[in-house]
């Protein structure tokens, strides 16, 4: 009877075939009730609360005249509004928001704001349409009476506006008071508007002109950046070389017998580029002492071929006998062979380089647009100084970007190898 009973009260529902199941999820209420037999309009789910609408009546509305507080002509318009609202204020009257344009009197005038190049009428005449216009200078250039008046620009007439303002501040500000007092530089503002002219005014030449000045800028940023790089390479190469001397010197000099925490503690600071960093067996269990002689992963095919050759080349054979002494002068000797071989990779790349930049020199002198090699202002990246001017006319169909250099990288690797 248990059973039965709790079987009776949770019911299950296979969902219809065909149907989705987001379609069939949405048939149930959060409290998972069974679906209805019959449509229902309830106030739970996803269906949308309609309008309760109440016995109440509704509030009148009434066609009702109203005036603008910004008109100052005293226009008379009509809308409709709520009977209740009869005799309020203009709802959007708030936004009307005027300028505050400062008034001087005569005697102000005369002695502080008086200027030979501006007479009173027709600084009257400024403010006047400043204050009619908003000092919406543009307008009130528009406006301005210039057969009346001497023939003004947008900047003389803020220049003049901003001016008498200032000054009415400083005469009225009471002392020991903080100031914000508005500048106005007229220079700056003509100076902008001219580069504005001269930028738009360009000719589709000198447009193509700055872009192929930009794009060559770039080039350059780029060298920079790479020459850079390459400098902080060889850099790390060579302390490299000097601290895997030092460090053996030390080695050699320092007594046989030591501690174990002293030799792992006692690294050798050497970058992770140079040379070869052979892992170390620390686990648990039976090792062979050749497999502390196999090269990591790390050091591709090309390094480990001219390694090989380079061992060939001194004699030294390529699978020793492994005891302690041999692995770990033979792990030194193959560190110090690949770390001679990236030096004098990076000294074939220098080289490469110098040898670019002198055919570069070579072209251009033939074409005329540099003067003769200078050592004396030589570059501080390693370059010379080219005393290379800036040529009038078409400059950018001179310069001349030599590719067919003599010498290759690979071809000065291979001398710089064999030498």
């Amino acid at each position: 009877q248990k059973k039965s009973k709790k079987s009776s009260e949770t019911l299950t529902f296979k969902r219809p075939e065909g149907m989705h199941r987001e379609v069939y999820a949405l048939l149930y209420s959060d409290k998972k009730d069974a679906p209805p037999l019959l449509p229902s309009d309830t106030t739970q789910g996803y269906r949308t609360v309609k309008a309760k609408l109440g016995s109440k009546k509704v509030r009148p509305w009434k066609w009702m005249p109203f005036t603008n507080p910004a008109r100052k002509d005293g226009a008379m318009f009509y809308h409709w509004r709520r009977a209740a609202e009869e005799g309020k204020d203009y709802p959007f009257a708030r936004f009307n928001k005027t300028v505050q344009v400062p008034v001087y009197s005569e005697q102000e005038y005369q002695m502080y704001l008086h200027d030979d190049a501006w007479t009173k009428a027709e600084t009257d005449h400024l403010f006047d349409l400043a204050r009619r216009f908003d000092l919406r200078f543009v307008v009130i250039h528009d406006r301005y009476d210039h057969q009346q008046f001497k023939k003004r620009s947008v900047e003389d007439l803020k220049e003049r506006y901003y001016h008498i303002c200032a000054k009415l501040a400083n005469i009225r500000a009471a002392p020991g008071t903080d100031l914000k007092i508005p500048v106005f530089d007229a220079g700056h503002e003509r100076r902008r508007k001219e580069q504005l002219e001269r930028l738009y005014n360009r000719t589709p030449e000198q447009v193509a002109e700055e872009e192929y000045l930009i794009q060559e800028l770039r080039k350059i940023e780029t060298r920079k950046k790479e020459r850079e790089k390459r400098t902080q390479d060889l850099q790390k190469l060579i302390t490299a070389a000097d601290t895997t001397t030092e460090q053996r010197r030390a080695e050699r000099k320092a007594p046989k017998k030591k501690l174990p925490q002293k030799k792992e503690t006692e690294k050798p600071a050497v970058p992770e580029t140079a040379g070869i960093k052979f892992p170390d067996f620390k686990s648990a269990g039976v090792t062979l002492r050749s497999q502390r002689m196999k090269l990591p992963s790390s050091v591709g095919q090309k390094k480990i071929k001219a390694l090989e050759q380079m061992l060939m080349e001194l004699g030294v054979d390529l699978n020793p006998m492994p005891t302690e002494e041999i692995v770990q002068m033979f792990n030194e000797l193959r560190s110090d062979l690949v770390l001679l071989y990236e030096l004098k990779q990076a000294f074939a790349n220098c080289e490469y380089e110098l040898q670019m930049l002198r055919h570069r020199y070579e072209a251009l002198a033939k074409a005329g647009s540099i003067g003769p090699l200078s050592t004396e202002g030589a570059h501080p990246d390693g370059q010379a100084g080219l005393g290379i001017e800036e040529g009038k006319g078409d400059s950018k169909d001179q310069i001349i970007d030599v590719v067919g250099a003599p010498l290759t990288p690979n071809s000065v690797r291979r001398k710089v190898a064999g030498a």
